[in-house]
């Protein structure tokens, strides 16, 4: 917050460097310069310094993790407590240890809200498993303070990992756990606290009853996306968030540079085909779009309050129609913003429609490319081929939108070739400027996809579950192939850092691998000559 700073340290002379600083030593300038002229020029000094003030966070990280708290992470906070955990008693046996730092300092957050708001109910969103831990904390300090406070706890987590809770033990922490879209089942909850009605029809939440775990689900109908009102952050302290700049990409730095206002632009999914996909849950599996006249009307009420013009668009994939008619009404208001969000590579993005939206604001998009494999995209219903993407983000570059590719490997009776192969059609597309940023997600089996609910007919077979009292979602598979996919993953991580720095775009595809694995078979110009160059 003080931009003058920057200047004592970018001079490298300021902050303490430690281990962190060493992925600074790759970058090496021949004429003995600052080896980091490449990224930020002559008069980046503030993206430099933001870039060097970033090492040095993640350094007192690792400080922090070997001397206060081994489970703390800036992001995913003792994430292994909750994620797929069949049992509560590792979460219990945490939360029942001696605090840490930065539970004392959690507390001391928590309790301070309380006395500021004196809340009668607090709601928690637990979105990830890295948020859970923190979330039983916060709700264990408000239990001990004040019991009479009712505790609720909800969110993307709850949602797909905690449909089967049968564990008495979480209701020690919360009263009530709501599943899915929040708003009719906390109106509901809402009316039975004023005592306007009864437990026995409340909506999609679970409850504790003589000691064991109830579902009630009185079936009502869901808030139509159109109704649920404009999102508010009202009362955060916004001016205190912290823009990192942990990547020298220019796409990879949106995620966690600025603050983007989160914005959807429809409920669900309109495609809710892909196999790897939680195509069975609500949050994805029920579709409701809103007319682009109330979206825009959103924006602009989320500007005048935040006083931000940034959007992140958060849909699971933005519909191409819907982004058309809200870049028109954008224009007709004459409403200047940026924003930037989650498509599928579909050929109704022609370049026509790229322009459009680059004309409205848009800045950068992300999709699923996942395995650059026309075989096992259709085995996916991905619904796209390499060829069409290579168009789609040429369309979006030539518009001057930057690109990044979701990609994942180890999906059943993916090969080494298979492997061998998608990498070589990701350099292609770094090297023809289709994208320019990526990420290599291992594929991971969960209940609720198709393939988790058909292995079959992906050639795999589900490895059996041990009883289930809390977590549920991933599941193993054994893959007739036998492939060491952890092995592959690290060469590809490897290879697409490099991509993303620009570098070895030239260099087989087969250098990045610790092993010997086969020759490409993709031609070295199938992207070029899919684009007509």
């Amino acid at each position: 917050r003080d931009p003058t700073i920057a200047h004592r340290i970018a001079s490298r002379a300021f902050l303490p460097e430690g281990a962190r600083f060493a992925s600074l030593d790759v970058y090496i300038d021949p004429d003995g310069g600052d080896p980091l002229a490449w990224a930020f020029g002559a008069l980046g000094v503030q993206d430099k310094a933001r870039h060097l003030a970033t090492l040095y966070l993640n350094d007192l990280a690792d400080v922090l993790r070997e001397a206060v708290d081994a489970r703390f992470e800036f992001v995913r906070y003792a994430e292994s407590l909750a994620m797929a955990q069949p049992t509560f008693t590792p979460l219990a046996q945490a939360l029942a240890g001696p605090p840490t730092l930065v539970d004392e300092t959690l507390k001391a957050l928590a309790l301070a809200a309380i006395d500021q708001h004196k809340p009668q109910v607090v709601l928690l969103s637990a979105p990830f498993p890295g948020s859970v831990y923190a979330a039983f904390r916060i709700a264990q300090t408000i239990k001990a303070f004040d019991p009479s406070i009712v505790t609720v706890l909800g969110g993307g987590f709850v949602n797909t990992e905690l449909r089967e809770l049968t564990e008495p033990r979480v209701f020690d922490y919360f009263d009530y756990l709501t599943l899915d879209d929040g708003e009719r089942p906390l109106l509901a909850l809402l009316e039975h606290l004023d005592g306007k009605r009864g437990r026995s029809r409340l909506v999609r939440t679970y409850v504790r009853e003589d000691g064991a775990v109830r579902y009630i689900n009185l079936a009502e109908p869901d808030v139509p996306f159109a109704e649920v009102g404009t999102p508010t952050w009202d009362g955060l302290p916004l001016d205190r968030y912290l823009s990192i700049l942990d990547m020298l990409n220019p796409m990879h730095r949106l995620w966690s540079d600025g603050r983007w206002n989160k914005l959807t632009v429809a409920h669900g999914c309109y495609w809710k085909k892909c196999s790897f996909c939680d195509v069975s849950l609500d949050y994805i599996g029920r579709y409701d779009g809103v007319a682009a006249t109330t979206l825009v009307d959103r924006i602009e009420a989320i500007v005048q309050e935040t006083g931000q013009t940034g959007f992140h668009l958060v849909d699971e994939a933005a519909p191409p129609k819907a982004l058309k008619a809200m870049a028109e009404e954008l224009a007709r208001r004459n409403l200047s913003i940026s924003w930037w969000g989650n498509i599928r590579f579909e050929k109704s993005f022609s370049p026509e429609l790229c322009l459009q939206l680059a004309d409205s604001g848009c800045i950068a998009i992300s999709g699923g490319l996942e395995v650059a494999s026309d075989r096992l995209l259709k085995l996916m219903k991905k619904g796209v081929s390499v060829d069409q993407v290579a168009r789609v983000t040429r369309g979006f570059s030539d518009a001057g939108i930057l690109v990044h590719a979701y990609l994942m490997y180890g999906f059943p009776t993916q090969t080494v070739q298979d492997t061998v192969d998608a990498l070589e059609y990701v350099r292609q597309l770094f090297d023809a400027g289709c994208i320019q940023s990526g990420f290599f997600h291992r594929f991971v089996c969960t209940v609720h996809s198709p393939v988790g609910q058909n292995p079959e007919e992906y050639g795999v077979k589900l490895k059996p579950l041990p009883p289930i009292s809390f977590a549920k979602n991933d599941v193993g598979f054994i893959d007739p192939t036998g492939v060491d996919h952890d092995a592959l993953g690290v060469a590809l991580n490897k290879a697409l850092y490099n991509y993303m720095h620009g570098i070895g775009l030239d260099e087989d595809v087969r250098s990045w691998f610790g092993s010997k694995v086969p020759k490409t078979r993709v031609p070295r110009n199938f992207i070029a000559r899919a684009l007509g160059d």
